[in-house]
């Protein structure tokens, strides 16, 4: 498929001009960045490893009617996207305490919390992506009582899916955020999963262990970001059993 013109290119993605009204084309980058992009690397695979894992993750939320804006995946690093406008909140879902929360509220990292936990944080780099609550977002207009009410509901199946996934593969869901966007239908309006769920945007521990299968690899320096993901990969089924990295990866079609 030819490429098309650049919509938007982020710090982990490109998005291009879909081959028809109303879809985009989600390019995924090999740039790893962390502490608001301050720290940065190229991680050879990681965009084709994050491809396939999104398309993992969203085909399976699809099957048990958690709806998302993924098509179908074009090649390696490419994948057709339904075009969403997209609400300017991060939906962060904690099971246990780690990263921003441990800082915040003093509680030691892998602390279980009484229930999952759902925040909110406005996109905003410049503004280093801060906590907000309800009451900012209802009071400011970046969405409505009853889109938050649907929000919550949403993280909370993705919640369900994905710890149950992650378990059955020995990784603890210690973490995720994801995006939410609005999709019309005639007058309609829907809310629907969007942008990515990936290693970038989950915590993800070894059930034994405790060892960090995530970005935090790359935050902490605790190894190599690429043996990370692609232990998580091989785990899930998306890559063959026997790879133990994801420079030139083999993927399962």
């Amino acid at each position: 498929m030819a490429r098309r013109k650049k919509i938007y290119e982020g710090k982990a993605k490109i998005l291009y001009e879909g081959p028809e009204p109303g879809t985009l084309v989600q390019y995924f980058k090999d740039d790893a960045t962390a502490f608001n992009a301050e720290k940065r690397a190229t991680v050879e695979g990681k965009g084709v490893l994050n491809n396939r894992l999104s398309e993992f993750f969203m085909k399976g939320l699809a099957q048990v009617g958690i709806p998302n804006h993924f098509l179908k995946r074009l090649n390696m690093r490419e994948q057709l996207i339904r075009q969403v406008e997209i609400i300017p909140l991060e939906v962060i879902v904690r099971n246990f305490a780690a990263g921003s929360m441990s800082t915040r509220l003093g509680l030691a990292e892998g602390t279980a919390l009484p229930r999952p936990i759902v925040e909110f944080c406005l996109k905003d780099d410049k503004l280093g992506d801060p906590l907000v609550s309800e009451e900012h977002v209802t009071a400011f207009g970046w969405a409505s009582q009853q889109d938050l009410d649907d929000m919550v509901s949403l993280a909370l199946r993705v919640n369900d899916f994905m710890s149950g996934v992650m378990l059955a593969a020995g990784i603890k869901l210690v973490d995720f955020k994801i995006e939410i966007g609005r999709v019309w239908d005639n007058d309609f309006q829907r809310l629907i999963v969007a942008d990515e769920i990936s290693p970038d945007s989950c915590r993800l521990w070894d059930v034994e262990t405790g060892q960090k299968l995530d970005k935090d690899v790359f935050r902490r320096d605790l190894g190599s970001l690429s043996d990370a993901y692609t232990e998580v990969a091989r785990r899930l089924g998306v890559l063959p059993s026997n790879v133990t990295h994801a420079a030139k990866p083999t993927l399962i079609n």
